[in-house]
């Protein structure tokens, strides 16, 4: 294989640093490949940060008989619970029962087709629940007196793909972003691809022996107006939308709601003071990068909650919203909500030509062993390639086991006693075992520099820009944390000073 850097052929071009784009180049740069990332935006800036935080094995997709999909998914969860216990801990989901749904023991058959599909072996199994007196029925309205409830994962995700850009990176990968590919053309067995650096105007080039295209909701664009491959792109763009709420109920278990018009519906303890609802599944055309919550969406959760809880959820209770586009393969599913979430890879390899691979659908959850079935479609065009090995590995800071996250924080305050507890929580939460080297050398809190607000310093901001590519406030904000939701206005605004001075900084030098 070639040595990594752009002065030499690239054994593979990656354009999108959304999950499936990351978690190629993290799996191929493991395997040996010199890999160029590029993403015209942030990391994780479109649908890998508008999902509904879940690493599950999709319940719904049991009826529509997508039993492969559901146990890979199944499988993945205690998979990346594994690899990544900071960013990923098991929730317990409650499922009320009502007249209006399928009959109990029909239900019970598929969660116990859900419990043993994956070879679960962690997480705690699906049990009945008695609503009038298990605290999970307080909230909810009296006439739900049964239910079940059942286990899945929680998944920070755009730090997930922060991680997989920054393993890529640690094991070779050249990482761009704000580089957008405006041109990729076949030559001499080659692709050669010219990329552009949205802040500066400066153009590169970069040769590859083989191009993955996993631009996302762009796919299609990126095939046609970027590569120039004039067949039919089978993508159907579909968006998401959630609403954040002021917290709805005290304790830490999510509801799963279905609704009258056969769409399923959550409702998720957030951030410790919120409550996370969603998703909507609505058709979308236009620029995916304008995708926002409608206030039809907006009546929709609120109603599709409200249904089952005592108190009502109105517009007043949302503190926050996002919408995200997922670029579905399109099987001809006449609904939205019934179109396949399986992952299609199409590779064009004609005789004596570079190869493109394209990526279509996809889940969160199963983004890893979509990176191992694309490598083992490039495998042959790419002699000398490994094996796959991204089971096994743990994604940085994250290892440790897979229940430790508290006592990790706990080792983390007795060598930085200054750390409050809450902070010290977080920390752990966001970078594991890395915590303490993103604190360094600091020996008391005014060590870690000017504090934007929730605990966010200087310190963080600092280690965030230099090893996690973030470049403006909501890089930070809103995708690498989610403090937006707890930073004022005047925090916010120091912090977009802060790091114009840093990028300023960075042009001198």
């Amino acid at each position: 294989m070639s040595a990594s850097g752009n002065s030499q052929v690239q054994d593979l071009l990656v354009i999108g640093g959304g999950v499936n784009g990351c978690g190629i180049a993290r799996d191929a740069a493991g395997r040996g490949l010199s890999v160029t990332l590029a993403e015209k935006g942030d990391l994780a800036s479109a649908t890998s940060s508008a999902s509904t935080k879940l690493i599950h094995g999709g319940l719904r997709y049991l009826e529509y008989r997508e039993f492969r999909l559901v146990r890979e998914a199944l499988i993945e969860r205690e998979v990346l619970l594994r690899a990544a216990p900071h960013i990923v801990w098991p929730l317990r989901f409650v499922l009320p029962h009502h007249a209006g749904l399928r009959p109990w023991p029909l239900l019970r058959l598929g969660l116990f087709l859900y419990d043993h599909l994956g070879g679960r072996r962690i997480l705690p199994p699906t049990r009945a629940l008695d609503l009038r007196r298990d605290p999970a029925g307080e909230p909810l309205k009296p006439e739900y007196r049964r239910g079940f409830e059942y286990s899945d994962c929680w998944v920070e995700d755009a730090r997930l793909v922060v991680l997989n850009a920054r393993d890529a990176a640690d094991r070779g990968a050249t990482v761009l972003t704000r580089t957008r590919c405006t041109a990729a053309r076949r030559e001499a067995g080659l692709w050669r691809a010219t990329l552009r650096d949205e802040a500066s105007g400066t153009v590169r080039e970069v040769a590859a022996r083989a191009l993955v295209n996993a631009a996302g909701p762009w796919v299609a664009e990126v095939l046609g107006g970027v590569a120039g491959q004039n067949g039919p792109a089978r993508v159907r763009l579909v968006k998401g939308s959630h609403i954040v709420t002021r917290r709805l109920f005290a304790h830490d278990r999510s509801y799963i709601f279905q609704n009258a018009d056969g769409r399923i519906c959550f409702a998720i303890p957030y951030e410790d003071d919120f409550t996370l609802i969603g998703t909507t599944d609505e058709e979308f055309a236009g620029d995916p990068a304008s995708a926002a919550i409608s206030e039809g969406e907006t009546g929709y959760l609120c109603r599709a909650v409200g249904d089952y809880l005592r108190r009502p959820v109105t517009r007043d209770d949302v503190v926050w919203s996002y919408a995200g586009v997922r670029p579905l393969y399109d099987d001809g599913a006449s609904r939205a909500q019934e179109a396949t979430r399986d992952y299609v890879l199409t590779l064009d390899a004609r005789e004596g030509e570079a190869p493109l691979l394209s990526v279509f659908g996809g889940k969160i959850t199963t983004y890893r062993r979509l990176a191992e079935a694309a490598l083992a479609r490039l495998g042959p065009h790419l002699p000398g390639l490994r094996g796959p090995w991204t089971a096994g590995a743990a994604l940085p800071g994250g290892d440790f086991p897979w229940d430790g996250a508290p006592a990790l924080a706990a080792q983390l305050r007795a060598r930085f006693p200054f750390l409050p507890p809450v902070l010290a929580r977080r920390l752990v939460r966001h970078y594991g075992t890395r915590a303490a080297a993103m604190l360094g050398d600091a020996r008391g809190i005014a060590d870690l520099g000017r504090d934007f607000g929730a605990g966010l310093t200087a310190r963080e901001v600092d280690w965030q820009v230099r090893e996690e590519w973030a470049r403006e406030p909501a890089d930070i904000l809103w995708r690498r944390s989610k403090l937006g939701l707890r930073i004022d206005a005047a925090g916010q605004a120091a912090l977009a000073g802060y790091l114009a001075g840093a990028s300023a900084r960075r042009a001198a030098e």
